[in-house]
């Protein structure tokens, strides 16, 4: 019986998983394997399927996805070993690359099942001419280099830049470890300390939001909130909630908060900050993003994502040289913005607030 490999985006709404599959089943198809994958404009899923000989072709399976839902279908011949384990390919090809560290290309373009898999020329870091090409992806593997995959009709999407990264970091000699505290100098010569939370830190938090002016608090939390409970404080403390970091003026003082939270799309984590008001303007936002980014990098995340309230025009501005992009919500006073890690844009949008987490 033909094999095969279908990929179909779909709005992340409950239910809408059991429509494709009721629509393939309705086409005699028999799903051997699912995949859901994340992207920028929202659900990749992906179904490996057998069908009768004589049964419903690629065009049929493709109009009764859309008849389901499904938007921007792609339907490809696929053989019998690409029904192996996902996890257990990934290891097997993370082995590989351990005793063979020249065939990174090699490696990565059969872990991601690209057309071509090669080297990039020297300064191509994703940021060329095919950066915003989402069937081309770059994968940084260290002292420069990247390797350049294409796939022919058949975008990557931000689940798979994510496989790809991770692969890399496991299979690869690791790069110097980040030190756990930074020395920033911001942009009038101050020099800041910025460290992770730690659980004696609860009182200078406090006291850092009560510094705060209320509207500052309201771009953070979408309401002047005095500060977080205790429970909260906990929460940023807890590795498996995500990572807080705070900022430290030359009196030891809490300056700031920035935090990056663990979500549950796979290479995906939600990002927030809050500045004290005397402290805003002076590039420590800045320098506090840039951290995040590279911590974010080091995690295998591939996109930030935040919640802004519209009106918060100075983190537009942050955001728009860090290359974020936004999108509408339900509330038209509330924007979501997406940062990609990997190079490639996040979508369509116009670029608008930060980070306002109601969460909190």
């Amino acid at each position: 019986m033909p094999l095969l490999r279908i990929r179909t985006a779909i709005e992340d709404r409950p239910g809408r998983l059991a429509l494709l599959t009721a629509a393939l089943g309705r086409r005699g198809a028999n799903i051997l394997g699912l995949s859901v994958q994340m992207d920028a404009d929202g659900v990749v899923d992906e179904f490996i399927v057998d069908v009768p000989r004589g049964g419903a072709d690629a065009r049929d399976l493709a109009e009764a996805l859309g008849a389901a839902g499904g938007t921007r279908t792609a339907v490809r011949p696929a053989r019998p070993h690409e029904l192996v384990d996902e996890p257990t390919r990934a290891l097997v090809l993370a082995s590989r690359l351990r005793t063979e560290p020249h065939a990174v290309p090699a490696v990565l373009g059969e872990l991601l099942r690209a057309d071509e898999a090669a080297w990039a020329p020297p300064g191509r870091d994703g940021t060329g001419p095919d950066a915003t090409d989402a069937c081309v992806l770059t994968v940084p593997v260290g002292r420069g280099r990247s390797v350049r995959l294409r796939r022919f009709g058949l975008p990557f999407t931000t689940t798979e830049a994510a496989r790809a990264d991770a692969l890399v970091r496991a299979a690869l000699p690791a790069g110097p470890r980040r030190p756990a505290s930074h020395r920033v100098v911001l942009g009038d010569g101050t020099r800041a300390v910025v460290r992770p939370i730690r659980p004696r830190d609860g009182d200078a938090v406090r006291a850092l939001h009560e510094r705060c002016s209320p509207g500052s608090r309201r771009m953070r939390y979408f309401s002047p909130k005095p500060y977080p409970p205790r429970r909260a404080i906990e929460r940023f403390c807890d590795s498996a909630y995500g990572l807080t970091l705070v900022a430290e003026g030359p009196d030891g003082s809490l300056l700031a908060l920035a935090h990056l939270i663990h979500v549950l799309d796979p290479g995906v984590a939600e990002v927030a900050f809050l500045v004290e008001d005397g402290w805003q303007g002076r590039g420590l936002g800045r320098a506090l993003a840039d951290l995040l980014i590279a911590l974010g990098r080091d995690r295998g995340v591939v996109e930030l994502r935040a919640t802004a309230l519209s009106e918060n025009a100075r983190m537009r501005r942050l955001l728009t040289s860090l290359g974020g992009r936004t999108r509408r919500t339900a509330d038209p006073a509330v924007v979501e913005i997406r940062l990609r890690l990997d190079g490639r844009p996040a979508g369509p949008g116009t670029l608008a607030g930060w980070p306002g987490d109601r969460h909190l």
